[in-house]
């Protein structure tokens, strides 16, 4: 088992099998390569039948795609992951203490530790949030945290997902499925849960109930609907929590509540876990074409009569330019400095850094501020001269809309091909939840690999993979 590399590689080390892989290197070796590539399959048909599809944006044909799942676990140590998790709950803590703050009393902008224009010109700072406290004082309820390693000890935080992640129901099917598929590798090797997460999902929303909800808190689901990319992850949740998948047309106001149609009548919702942008949320108070939304949300969330998760104008602290600042923000919040380390970021509104990213434009990552998915992005070291061209006019047109990264050096993980294992890129995005009682972190995450070689693009939109990810008990 011989992996080739040029960059760290999570399995293999010069000196032979990194720890964490042993146990599995171990029984790998032992496997009959004809029953993996049938297994390989058996995994496509079961994720296939089970209906786990996701749509791209701007794909002619709409067609539903498969993520492809690769069967070759990424392992983390339980040392491993007690630096990432401490890096994520730390993150999180900063992330909601700098929302209450900046729709509150904006002392981080007094003390000019973000530049005041970057919340000004905002477009996902909303003026409807200010001096309002959401229930619990919690803002962002699930935070999806992507991560990529460059070696042995070295983490970096790549963006932080606040407004509404998608991708785990992925990380929990790609669970089931390797529990299926090969069930004698769990009794060898001892791997940490991560089947709780609907319960704990429900839980915490649960927990963030406003105070006007006296009895069992009633959660539900609120979907933009089919024909959505995510609806698969959407519907699923609600299912495996055990509450009502709502659209908007579900939904509206009764007496100062947001209540669902049932067959019974309407029921009040007392927490709404919406997996609707902030623009479609309310036509009365956004964008009053949306047919997407509940009319009046917003006044009855400003009343405290419902708890809307992830509150609406998280994503200001996920905005690709506030990134930049996540270091000063977690210190000035916290009080320590930052346990996971930020990729350095060339903020394009600046002039000096707009000249150093055009001169450079070959070597680095460009990406827009609030781009998500892969989509709008530039990877230098992968693109034709005329591509360059194009996207350093793009870049002198609109500097503000853009940041710049190097070209991270991403730890590889194996996957498996007909010529056998081969390394590819991977990145991993925790998932942590957000309640008055703490922050609960799954140990695990959506690993998301590169399939075709040498790329570093690992976005499902962008031909992107999946694995499961393990996380090894002590």
């Amino acid at each position: 088992m011989n992996l080739e590399h040029t960059h760290f590689s999570e399995m293999q080390a010069p000196e032979g099998v990194r720890q964490p892989y042993v146990h599995y290197a171990d029984w790998f070796s032992g496997q009959d390569a004809k029953r993996l590539a049938k297994k390989a399959a058996q995994a496509e048909a079961f994720f296939r039948r089970t209906g786990i599809t996701f749509n791209v944006y701007g794909d002619n044909d709409g067609e539903e795609r498969l993520i492809p799942f690769d069967l070759v676990p990424r392992i983390v140590s339980s040392r491993e992951w007690s630096k990432i998790s401490k890096g994520i709950d730390q993150r999180v803590r900063a992330i909601n203490a700098f929302l209450h703050d900046i729709y509150h009393r904006q002392e981080i902008l007094r003390a000019g530790v973000v530049p005041i224009e970057l919340i000004a010109r905002n477009d996902a700072f909303l003026p409807q949030m200010m001096d309002f406290s959401p229930p619990g004082d919690v803002y962002t309820h699930i935070v999806g945290t992507d991560i990529v390693r460059t070696g042995e000890d070295d983490f970096f935080v790549l963006e932080d997902n606040a407004r509404t992640p998608s991708g785990v129901s992925y990380m929990l099917e790609n669970r089931e499925t390797m529990l299926q598929m090969f069930p004698e590798l769990f009794s060898k090797i001892r791997v940490q849960q991560v089947g709780d997460y609907p319960k704990s999902l429900r839980r915490s929303l649960a927990a963030s109930a406003p105070a006007s909800c006296t009895g069992r808190p009633c959660v539900a689901v609120l979907t933009p609907g089919i024909h959505n990319s995510a609806y698969y992850e959407h519907s699923f949740l609600a299912d495996q929590m055990g509450v009502e998948l709502v659209e908007g047309h579900d939904l509206r106001v009764v007496d100062g509540h947001i209540a669902m149609r049932t067959t019974r009548g309407y029921r009040v919702i007392d927490v709404l876990y919406r997996r609707v942008d902030d623009d479609f949320l309310d036509p009365l108070t956004f964008n009053p074409k949306s047919m997407l939304g509940v009319p009046g949300i917003m006044d009855v969330y400003r009343a405290g009569n419902i708890t809307i998760a992830n509150a609406p104008g998280t994503g200001v602290a996920d905005d690709k330019a506030i990134y930049s600042y996540m270091p000063d923000i977690i210190e000035f919040y916290t009080g320590e400095r930052a346990i996971l380390k930020n990729v350095e970021t060339h903020r394009c509104s600046e002039s000096q850094a707009l000249q150093y990213v055009l001169d450079n434009l070959a070597d680095l990552v460009v990406k827009e501020v609030h781009g998500s998915g892969g989509y709008g992005m530039l990877v230098g070291p992968a693109a034709s001269r005329h591509e360059l061209s194009e996207f350093a006019e793009k870049l002198k047109a609109r500097p503000h809309n853009y940041i710049a990264q190097p070209t991270l050096s991403l730890s590889t993980v194996p996957i498996f091909t007909k010529k056998g294992l081969a390394p590819r890129h991977v990145d991993l995005r925790p998932f942590a939840l957000v309640s008055p009682n703490g922050v609960d972190i799954t140990p695990g995450g959506l690993t998301r690999v590169a399939l075709k070689e040498g790329s570093l693009v690992v976005n499902s939109s962008q031909g992107g993979g999946t694995k499961d990810t393990w996380v090894l008990e002590d």
